[in-house]
């Protein structure tokens, strides 16, 4: 789709590393996020609890300086006024993957290069309707940015992600969750896996390093869980939970040597 725009008519951005030199490990997660605001109407009633108004600043924000983002967007006379949605909503993933992966691996964010499936912000299913319903009630210019897609990855974008691997010269990736693996990682590994669970789920085999030999790609991988399973954010296993909290605790200091 030609310029998509959030509601209230920011673009949706295409996120990628930013700093190209060579790193140690590279990060592969799901989509990118966004800076979510609060509607209000004009007597502060509550429209939508948290809107994806703007892309992030920079792949796996952290969401400091939310309020001054949002501020600089221009709300409609009449259409109320938009508010920081909170931490809870402004880079619980970024603040998640420092605390939770690189942190434990006795790294920090310039030792990682970070990339994403689909690596730009995608609708909330969940919102679709209020905010189609909103916008008409309030005459806003309909937004058009898509909701996340069936097939995160095709061969154009996997071959894209290949060439940043290869750029970033890390000698580990680290994936985020079930869908890098299935998306990405499942075709180039001989013994075809396909999701987390395929490379172990108890204290013995989570977290481990495999090797990936491939022609077009021969690495070691950290499989890991998304952020949202480390953080317990919103809807989270406790099972996966209590096993990346025993890695980080006992496994993961003396991982990368």
């Amino acid at each position: 789709m030609d310029n998509p725009l959030f509601p209230f008519g920011q673009p949706i951005k295409t996120l990628t590393q930013e700093d190209r030199t060579p790193k140690k490990v590279f990060v592969l997660g799901v989509y990118a996020s966004a800076v979510h605001a609060k509607w209000l109407d004009a007597n502060g009633k509550v429209l939508i609890n948290a809107l994806a108004v703007a892309s992030e600043p920079y792949i796996f924000w952290r969401g400091e300086n939310a309020e001054t983002i949002i501020s600089k967007i221009p709300v409609p006379q009449g259409a109320g006024s938009l508010i920081s949605a909170g931490e809870r909503f402004n880079g619980p993933s970024g603040r998640a993957l420092d605390e939770y992966f690189i942190a434990p691996l006795k790294l920090e964010r310039k030792d990682a290069w970070l990339c994403d499936l689909v690596p730009h912000s995608c609708k909330n299913t969940k919102q679709a309707k209020a905010i189609k319903n909103a916008e008409k009630n309030y005459s806003l210019t309909p937004s058009n940015f898509q909701e996340k897609p069936k097939a995160l990855a095709d061969n154009q974008r996997r071959q894209s992600i290949l060439d940043e691997i290869k750029e970033s010269k890390a000698e580990v990736l680290i994936t985020l969750g079930d869908e890098p693996i299935k998306w990405f990682l499942s075709h180039f590994d001989a013994e075809k896996r396909e999701k987390l669970a395929d490379f172990g789920q108890d204290k013995e085999t989570y977290g481990k390093l495999h090797q990936i030999s491939h022609p077009d790609i021969s690495i070691k991988v950290l499989p890991l869980v998304h952020p949202r399973q480390a953080a317990k954010l919103g809807l989270y296993s406790r099972e996966w939970n209590e096993l990346h909290t025993d890695w980080v605790n006992n496994h993961a200091h003396g991982l990368l040597g």
